[in-house]
């Protein structure tokens, strides 16, 4: 159970898909871990819980930075977390594991909502607005041999993800899917998704992938 002050995202299908994948895959133990975005600290100490060695989360939220330190107390989770943009309060640092459950629902506007709760899934107009920073950005804090797990959903583009990653010099690959019931964020924007060929007329689920990029070493 997570504590969740009003404002920070809860913990849902696709945190829970993220979860599955670090457990069966055996990424944690052992290795130092980032969670990038933590919203309430449930990837961070997901990875403290399954025997990482060191584990740092970053949010740019206060709320959610407070939270996500008080969730990691509340459960024993030895877990340092950061407020910042991104990997900036990391800079420098390289990481066995990153996790990340990045905003990438399609969203309307090119401008990011800073200090309200769509922050925790809009993406902007594709929903890649976070994910290409992400992809962009992670090889520099992989260590050699290290691994990212991402989450998203099909609607933002996971060829896209796989090419910016492959082009960033990692080699990647979708690792497990899933379909889920439509939540209430898509489903007040089901119009227009339909409209802009994002969802079928009929379609009431959403697909998400788990991607596992690798650096190379």
């Amino acid at each position: 159970m997570l504590l969740r002050a009003p404002g920070v995202y809860r913990a849902q299908d696709d945190t829970s898909l993220l979860v599955d994948e670090l457990n069966r895959g055996g990424f944690a133990p052992g290795r130092a871990v980032l969670d990038v975005g933590t919203g309430s600290g449930a990837l961070a100490v997901a990875a403290a819980r399954a025997g990482a060695s060191a584990v740092t989360a970053v949010d740019l939220s206060l709320r959610s930075v407070l939270t996500a330190r008080a969730n990691a107390r509340l459960h024993g989770a030895r877990v340092t977390v950061h407020q910042g943009d991104l990997f900036a309060p990391v800079a420098g640092q390289l990481f066995d594991l990153v996790l990340t459950n990045p905003p990438y629902v399609p969203s309307r506007g090119g401008v990011l909502p800073r200090h309200r709760i769509g922050r925790s899934w809009d993406g902007g107009p594709d929903g890649r607005m976070l994910l290409d920073r992400i992809c962009a950005a992670v090889p520099a804090h992989l260590a050699p041999g290290g691994v990212v797990l991402l989450v998203q959903s099909e609607l933002s583009g996971e060829d896209a993800t796989l090419d910016r990653l492959a082009d960033a010099g990692l080699d990647a690959t979708v690792r497990t899917r899933a379909r889920i019931p439509l939540g209430p964020v898509l489903r007040r924007r089901l119009a227009v998704l339909r409209r802009d060929g994002l969802m079928g007329p009929d379609q009431d689920d959403e697909g998400l992938v788990v991607i596992e990029a690798r650096r190379p070493g």
